[in-house]
């Protein structure tokens, strides 16, 4: 009797997944292991220290511009969650209609169309606005990336909302609770994981935004990686792998939570 074919029996698979593994790991091991070093070379071990982390805490354009991309991360999440929860709402909690299908796809299309397309988009379209207006602020980078964070925060929260029993929303309702009630006493308590998700999984998109926030942003609006972009071009200091280590271990605790609360059962 023959075999099913899994790849996983192929010869060899096991080495290529491990060298793989090994070549993606490896330079972000190295990087986070020169962060702790003592001397001001990128390459040479000159003993442990923190004094990396220090002067990066100390240094004022950083602060400045961790602090702009917190903002804009925090308030682009928070608006996109909102939005992507409505959205997400509106196509699952309804029958199959014409139509359906693609509003899927406009949604997502953020996630399928290349960054730099929609960068270039977004520059043009923000450099009229601000021709017109004459406003040039952070409003035009909150909104490019409150657009490019919706359909991550939508993902989460449509598959929270297809894996729900809509029994306990239809007794609410067969109760004589309102739309609105329902949704506040029933939906919402069980929807909030997916929500929480969505909100931390735009949060760390947003964070760590480097192409659109490149081509939207004015003078003087650094954020935190373009920061980093712009030294690189200068020169390489253990400062900057300070800076990237505490970035990998937020990145790292947002996907780690984000993972365990969309494994939550109904």
């Amino acid at each position: 009797m023959a075999r099913s074919f899994s790849v996983t029996r192929q010869p060899g698979f096991p080495l290529i997944a491990m060298l793989c593994f090994f070549a993606l790991y490896l330079p972000i091991a190295t990087l986070v292991f020169y962060s702790f070093n003592a001397g001001i070379s990128v390459a040479i071990w000159e003993g442990f220290s923190l004094r990396w982390y220090a002067a990066a805490w100390s240094n004022d354009a950083i602060r400045e511009a961790t602090l702009r991309s917190v903002t804009i991360a925090v308030v682009a999440g928070t608006i996109a969650t909102a939005v992507a929860t409505m959205a997400a709402i509106a196509t699952t909690r309804t029958d199959p209609y014409p139509g359906l299908t693609f509003k899927y796809a406009f949604i997502n299309q953020p996630l399928m169309v290349p960054e730099i397309v929609t960068a270039v988009a977004l520059l043009i379209v923000f450099s009229r606005i601000k021709i017109w207006t004459g406003y040039d602020g952070l409003g035009y980078l909150i909104a490019a990336h409150t657009a490019f964070c919706i359909p991550f925060a939508y993902l989460p929260i449509r598959a929270r909302l297809e894996s729900m029993d809509l029994t306990l929303e239809r007794a609410a309702a067969d109760l004589y609770a309102t739309p609105w009630m329902a949704f506040r006493r029933v939906t919402l308590p069980l929807l909030w994981p997916g929500v929480l998700a969505g909100f931390m999984l735009a949060f760390v998109i947003s964070l760590d935004d480097v192409v659109i926030t490149n081509f939207v942003k004015s003078g003087g609006e650094e954020t935190l990686p373009t920061y980093m972009l712009g030294q690189l071009r200068r020169s390489v200091t253990p400062e900057i792998n300070a800076i990237s280590t505490v970035f990998l271990a937020i990145s790292v605790a947002f996907v780690t939570v984000f993972f365990f609360i969309s494994r939550r059962k109904v």
